[in-house]
């Protein structure tokens, strides 16, 4: 029970790698709430769930900082602080070459996965820094450590991660706060399956193709990652084993981005 006591918000944790992280962070004994955009959705995971008072469900948009707040204000009000914040909502817009990426698909890729991570940062920040402790984690990608033909949004916004979370590690490290990104590799959650197809075909591939040739060719073990595997490092920074780690992207990607 490696969060026994402990108190985590979670953006987009109805499913994928961020439900990955709710499901580790109960079995670790931890307080949860997480938020998501569709209701319907996060009150079937909390059935799923099946953790009783230990979890709770907030709608939200992560592109609103208002909703990040309200996460953060019902996460403390239920449960009484907040010790880790974890920053994984995001995704692609619509995947296209640069020269033809809409100004609305740019601007949203920033939201969507930038700015949401700075406005839970700064929010959470509110909670731990009074406290004297917490730890901020957030979900970047291995995009964010290299280019993609087709995804350059996506990429540069998961690029703004790293230096958010470098800076931010070295403001309130002294404060008892760390601050680190995770970098998981292709994860083939129910969104990658929803949304590959148009990836591929913007990238001029096969959805096989896709999966095969540009993610699985260039890892070193030749395997994806599971959401599961994403979640137990998540699990180290958040407990007192994490606590010599700030300022890192720690890649889970099977050896695609040996840095």
């Amino acid at each position: 029970m490696k969060l026994e006591g402990r108190v985590a918000a979670v953006t987009g944790g109805s499913r994928g790698i961020g439900r990955g992280i709710v499901e580790a962070f109960l079995a670790e004994g931890a307080k949860v709430a997480f938020n998501g955009r569709s209701r319907e959705k996060g009150e079937r995971a909390l059935e799923e769930l099946a953790a009783g008072a230990r979890v709770a469900f907030v709608v939200g948009d992560v592109r609103r900082a208002a909703d990040i707040k309200a996460l953060i204000a019902a996460t403390v009000q239920r449960f009484g602080r907040l010790d880790v914040m974890v920053n994984n909502a995001g995704g692609i817009t619509a995947p296209a070459p640069v020269a033809e990426l809409a100004d609305e698909a740019w601007e949203n890729d920033l939201a969507w996965n930038l700015s949401s991570v700075f406005y839970g940062t700064r929010h959470a920040l509110a909670q731990m820094l009074p406290q004297g402790r917490g730890a901020i984690i957030n979900i970047s990608s291995v995009e964010g450590k290299a280019g993609i033909a087709g995804m350059a949004g996506y990429a540069a916004a998961k690029h703004g991660i790293h230096g958010l979370t470098k800076s931010t590690a070295l403001e309130v490290g002294r404060a008892g706060v760390t601050v680190n990104a995770i970098c998981p590799g292709l994860v083939l959650t129910d969104a990658v399956t929803e949304g590959g197809p148009a990836t591929a075909a913007a990238m001029g591939l096969s959805y096989q193709q896709l999966i095969d040739d540009v993610f699985r060719a260039k890892t070193a073990t030749g395997e994806l990652n599971s959401a599961a595997q994403v979640a137990a490092v998540a699990v180290l920074l958040a407990s007192e084993a994490g606590r010599g780690i700030t300022g890192s992207a720690i890649s889970v990607d099977g050896g695609q981005a040996q840095y």
